[in-house]
């Protein structure tokens, strides 16, 4: 009993340790930042109202740590996302704001549904938009070694924000990230992007559902939204498919995957308009397929994952009144970083150069995977099937 309790209490003790080093750390950066933040003309004040106040978030770097989109399966983020619940509420809200969205699409070129999806999927439709500190949040990733650069910029954007429109520390609450209102809208999004729709002289993203919808419209349209044309469909393979071509990397004009024998997923015809697309498999050749065209990439300027682009499409669709997927994301089981990290080693080790192992299968990691499953005569679909653990010698 005297052993387990010593144990115990060096384990407490390691623990505070650890943390006393990363507050230590933290206050050393701060000082830092209270500098970078003088020298881009923020003034003392926003300076002692924000960093003079600023914690240490240890849940943020482990939220960072653990990204759905890049931890998740396809079947398990998809399901939670796109759901019964949403379609309806989106096509309730989506009558309910009807003038004002006819309007931003004449002006934007964005249909309602892809507002609605967007709104949907980031906030649940503006009930729940983050309770964490914006400011504690990004001073805690600024002086995370991981994307510092990136989340200095984005503080320093917020302490502008927060200085531009006085807003109240403890007003800019949002995600873990430091997305912020009924959008999600990054600092520096914010600050591009957001608009005054209400015309009451302020962008409040939080606080008024015109101004968040306007904005987002405006986004989309700055990030190059094309006007008239969907963001992708869900398709049919042929039965021989070779899936040589596959991922962003790999656009080819509709013509082309027409003629590979792709066909919609209802069994029509594909049409093939003068556009380009790229397949996706985000469940390997089991689950359903997707072509996405240029505003699939438009949404990805959104947010950087294919999972979260399909979502947002596919829910923009239902919402529109499209039924659920034909072929139903298959149940698998979710990938560890670790898990993933081993894989790239072992690529690595037999010739498929996928870079350094950083757990996320990104594109490089699927071609790289597609070389060596073709290596061994199994389906080249660049996923990391249970059958392809086995094979490259991972339990």
């Amino acid at each position: 009993m005297k052993k387990l309790f010593t144990f115990a209490s060096l384990i407490l003790a390691t623990g505070f340790s650890t943390l006393a080093q990363a507050n230590q750390d933290f206050d050393t950066c701060v000082v830092g930042l209270k500098q970078k933040a003088k020298d881009a003309g923020i003034s003392a004040k926003t300076i002692d109202e924000t960093l003079g106040q600023v914690s240490y978030v240890t849940r943020v770097i482990e939220l960072d740590k653990k990204q759905p989109e890049f931890s998740q399966s396809f079947d398990n983020y998809f399901s939670k996302r796109v759901t019964d619940w949403r379609v309806e509420e989106g096509r309730r809200l989506l009558k309910q704001h009807r003038q004002l969205l006819t309007k931003l699409q004449q002006q934007y070129g964005v249909p309602p549904q892809y507002l609605m999806a967007f709104w949907g999927l980031e906030t649940n439709f503006g009930s729940y938009k983050g309770k964490m500190p914006v400011i504690d949040s990004l001073a805690t990733l600024a002086c995370d070694p991981r994307r510092s650069s990136y989340f200095t910029g984005e503080l320093l954007q917020a302490m502008k924000l927060k200085q531009n429109y006085q807003f109240s520390t403890s007003d800019m609450v949002g995600s873990w990230a430091g997305a912020m209102g009924h959008t999600q809208f990054m600092p520096s999004a914010y600050a591009k992007y957001a608009i005054d729709g209400d015309g009451d002289g302020k962008a409040d993203l939080w606080n008024s559902t015109e101004d968040a919808l306007s904005s987002a419209a405006n986004f989309l349209q700055q990030l190059g939204w094309v006007k008239n044309e969907r963001w992708g469909r869900e398709v049919k393979l042929p039965a021989q498919f070779e899936f040589k071509s596959l991922g962003r990397n790999s656009t080819q004009p509709l013509v082309n995957w027409a003629e590979l024998g792709i066909i919609k997923a209802n069994g029509q015809k594909l049409s093939t308009p003068d556009m380009t697309a790229a397949l996706y498999l985000p469940a390997g050749h089991t689950g359903p397929a997707f072509l996405g065209y240029e505003n699939f990439n438009v949404i990805m300027r959104w947010n950087r994952s294919e999972f979260y682009a399909i979502a947002v499409g596919h829910l923009a669709d239902r919402i529109n009144g499209a039924a659920p997927l034909m072929v139903a994301p298959p149940q698998q089981d979710n990938f560890s970083r670790d898990k993933i990290k081993l894989l790239q080693s072992k690529l690595n080790e037999q010739g498929f150069d996928v870079g350094k192992p950083d757990g996320v299968l990104g594109t490089n990691s699927r071609t790289g995977l597609q070389a060596y499953q073709r290596s061994v005569g199994i389906v080249a679909d660049g996923f990391p099937s249970e059958e392809t653990f086995k094979r490259i010698g991972i339990e």
